[in-house]
């Protein structure tokens, strides 16, 4: 007979499996739970494997969430960004696949795929799952899941650095731009931007924010220009979020999170992020 397992021991794995496929950690926090709770009705003497039996079930159950998200966040005020978490809150971390899935940018892009892509490429990238079970999970051959990961692999590298940038890189661009900013050095500023960048708001309808994204650095630099002098540096500070270090500070008296992706050395994708539901869980105390 298989010995009795604490559900508690997985929460963490399964917290970040969830919020991985969801970009919402309150979402994540539902699905884990609703797992838990049939785990607690399910006869353990019958289950094998409870890593894998306890996979399954959260990535089910994040997939039925994620179709009905998607509807939801189409009539979203603006973009839709994820929710952002602080590092230690993310679940384990000790694999590059790990860290890389749940970096802000990983999951941004991952948002471009399709429910069973995305569940694939987590599964397979992030926890290193054979593809018989990742096939059994979302419904598909074999083949099909193999054909899955291939395209979602290839969609969420294009555009990007093919070694990923360190949290140095991350923290000096920041910094860069803190003090550009706070300065009022638009010059500095725009030399900081890739000329492809693409600046993404979200405030939820509840902050105001840019409706659309923002592409090139000649855009979003004049974006920015134009709200200098509603930045307050003052209290602005380096936070952890999402295994890569982000800015904390305000504009127009809101508090606002600001995320980034770095390619050639210079911000390829600038995230803004206001909606205070979203910014629960990296305010600084």
């Amino acid at each position: 007979m298989m010995p009795d397992v604490d559900f508690e021991e997985y929460r963490p794995m399964l917290l970040g499996l969830a919020y991985r496929l969801l970009g919402s950690m309150w979402d994540a926090e539902d699905v884990v739970q609703e797992a838990w709770l049939r785990w607690e009705g399910t006869d353990r003497s019958a289950v094998r494997e409870p890593r894998a039996f306890l996979l399954t079930v959260v990535s089910r159950l994040a997939l039925d969430q994620l179709r009905s998200a998607r509807v939801r966040r189409e009539a979203y005020t603006g973009p839709w960004l994820p929710e952002p978490v602080a590092t230690g809150d993310a679940g384990p971390l000790d694999t590059a696949e790990l860290r890389d899935t749940m970096s802000y940018a990983t999951l941004h892009m991952m948002e471009r795929l399709s429910p069973p892509e995305r569940a694939v490429f987590v599964l397979r990238e992030a926890f290193e799952l054979p593809y018989d079970q990742i096939a059994e999970i979302v419904g598909s051959s074999v083949a099909n899941a193999r054909q899955m990961h291939h395209r979602a692999s290839t969609r969420l590298s294009q555009g990007r650095d093919r070694f990923s940038p360190t949290n140095e890189d991350h923290t000096r661009l920041l910094t860069k731009f803190m003090e550009a900013a706070g300065g009022g050095d638009l010059d500095a500023l725009t030399d900081l931007l890739h000329e492809d960048v693409v600046l993404w708001n979200d405030g939820g309808g509840k902050v105001r924010a840019a409706l659309r994204p923002i592409f090139g650095r000649r855009k979003v630099s004049g974006f920015i220009g134009g709200l200098i002098s509603r930045y307050d540096f003052s209290q602005a500070r380096l936070v952890e979020v999402n295994g890569r270090p982000a800015l904390w500070t305000r504009v127009g008296g809101h508090d606002q999170l600001i995320a980034l992706d770095v390619r050639d050395g210079r911000i390829q994708e600038l995230y803004g992020l206001s909606n205070p539901d979203k910014l629960a869980r990296v305010r600084p105390s």
